[in-house]
């Protein structure tokens, strides 16, 4: 059974500046995440790639308005495959960036299913496997993506998120 000072579940904003911050006070420190790559949601299909697109958006409403600035411009085309392309370049550089701040600061990163099993103690579930981890202090910050079903509540429709779909469509939606 592996044993540190901190263990945290989920790679997210919250699990990984705390991750950070513990390894630079000299804390051994371990991320559980259930992807295989750093960041959460906000980092791979939320916060960060819709960022990415409204700038888009902004820079092509510039263009299409540029008249008003002085600008004659014809032509105008979006190529979603490269603004796509640009949004996963940037999201990967991100994410690099926190393998990076991991390796500097000693923080080590177990991918698989994190499950809190009492004080002091999580289990680590990948492909079938179940280990555990044992830690002083644990950090539960495992995100937003939706539960599908709280006790008591019947559920009528399926969850839906949009910026998931609309942030890697590879078709451009006109509205």
């Amino acid at each position: 059974m592996a044993k540190y000072d901190v263990a945290i579940i989920g790679s997210g904003p919250g699990g990984y500046v705390a991750a950070i911050r513990a390894g630079e006070l000299g804390l051994k420190t371990v991320v559980v995440e259930k992807d295989p790559f750093l960041g959460g949601t906000c980092l791979h299909v939320g916060c960060i790639p819709t960022k990415v697109l409204l700038h888009h958006a902004e820079v092509y409403d510039h263009f299409k308005n540029g008249a008003e600035l002085g600008f004659e411009v014809s032509g105008l085309k979006i190529n979603w495959a490269n603004v796509l392309a640009r949004k996963d370049k940037i999201v990967k550089k991100h994410a690099k960036g926190i393998e990076f701040l991991f390796k500097k600061n000693k923080v080590e990163w177990v991918q698989g299913w994190g499950r809190y099993e009492g004080p002091g103690k999580i289990s680590v579930e990948k492909d079938g496997k179940k280990t555990t981890i044992e830690a002083s202090n644990v950090l539960m910050v495992s995100g937003s993506e939706a539960r599908n079903h709280y006790p008591g509540l019947n559920r009528t429709t399926k969850p839906f998120s949009p910026t998931v779909r609309s942030s890697s469509s590879p078709k451009f939606r006109k509205h």
